[in-house]
């Protein structure tokens, strides 16, 4: 994956490119079709704003989230887009056969050139009795100890240079890689392999500066990147108003704290929220969540987002909006790509 200069950020690192995160979030009251239906009308929309790509992320036995299947989802977006970049953000590696990745992946490749992206996480994106059932028995092939021979094993398939397998349709259809972390293990595993590395400041914010300073301290240049390139991926809430914002948030504050308590559940909506009598533990959890997030009108957000990139120096932006109705949350999309100056793409 070469990135070519003009798509790297001004020298000042003021206006990264911003890219978008769907999680495919599944409302109270709504179904998982309907959830899907919405992420394929998000894609087409940021796609017109500008944003540069859209990622799915893999959850499981997660009744509020329908992105479990990041292949399958990618291919429909894919279809429904033309310009902006599609992928996973991330594949759990150690719930899949490395093989059936280089598969779905390099099918995904044939089928839209230049567009497909592949991150790559080691956490299993579940609990763990759920990420025992993917992959079918406590301790099976695949845990997180393996994530060095599994990802040894899908570059080998891309390549062709397997001693005894061809992943057809994959060799010679290798898609962008990246590596995604929430810890200094992938940021220097990324570093050490030459790949672009997406840091989850989403909900790991205290080790940001230090992930990504021994990222940059590791990498060493590759056939696919000539000098590092980091992303992170920021949760941000924005609305006309200040208030509006902050009401909008409650949701997807209330949705982390079920899934903190092991009570994972639907986004319910803001009025339902308003009227619920947080307790001292878990207006502490809140407190945890909101540490990352920007929130505002669009000046407020375009100015904690300048902050964030000169604070952390890093080359792209992935904006995750997580918002009750749907409808809100098109309207956030619009409201930052307008105060970032996003360039709008011709119909």
């Amino acid at each position: 994956m070469m990135i070519p200069d003009s798509q790297r950020p001004d020298d000042d690192h003021r206006h990264p490119p911003l890219s978008v995160l769907d999680l495919a979030p599944v409302p109270a009251g709504t179904s998982t079709a309907e959830a899907l239906g919405h992420s394929v009308e998000l894609a087409r929309h940021v796609e017109r704003l500008g944003y540069r790509r859209l990622w799915v992320a893999e959850h499981h036995n997660m009744p509020g989230i329908a992105s479990s299947s990041p292949p399958v989802l990618i291919a429909h977006l894919a279809a429904a887009t033309s310009t902006i970049r599609v992928g996973a953000g991330g594949v759990m590696l150690p719930n899949h056969s490395s093989l059936v990745v280089a598969e779905q992946f390099g099918m995904l490749e044939a089928l839209h050139p230049g567009r497909i992206d592949l991150g790559l996480g080691r956490a299993p994106g579940t609990d763990p009795v759920t990420a025992a059932a993917l992959r079918r028995a406590p301790g099976a092939a695949g845990g997180a100890d393996d994530f060095p021979d599994q990802l040894r094993d899908l570059f080998a398939y891309f390549e062709g240079s397997h001693p005894r397998i061809t992943a057809v349709p994959g060799r010679g259809y290798r898609p962008a890689m990246w590596l995604l972390g929430s810890s200094d293990y992938s940021a220097q595993a990324a570093g050490a392999l030459g790949l672009p590395f997406s840091f989850a400041h989403h909900f790991a914010s205290q080790n940001t500066l230090a992930a990504l300073d021994v990222y940059r301290a590791s990498f060493r240049p590759s056939p696919w990147l000539e000098q590092p390139y980091a992303m992170i991926g920021v949760p941000v809430i924005c609305a006309d108003s200040h208030e509006r914002a902050e009401f909008l948030a409650g949701p997807s504050a209330y949705s982390f704290v079920q899934l903190r308590q092991g009570r994972p559940t639907q986004m319910p909506s803001p009025e339902d929220v308003s009227r619920h009598d947080f307790t001292p533990m878990e207006r502490e959890l809140i407190r945890q969540w909101h540490a990352p997030l920007v929130i505002g009108t669009p000046d407020e957000v375009r100015e904690q987002l300048i902050e964030l990139a000169e604070r952390t120096r890093v080359d792209e932006l992935m904006v995750s909006t997580m918002m009750h109705g749907h409808a809100d949350r098109m309207r956030s999309y619009q409201l930052v790509a307008d105060a970032w100056s996003l360039a709008p793409t011709a119909a």
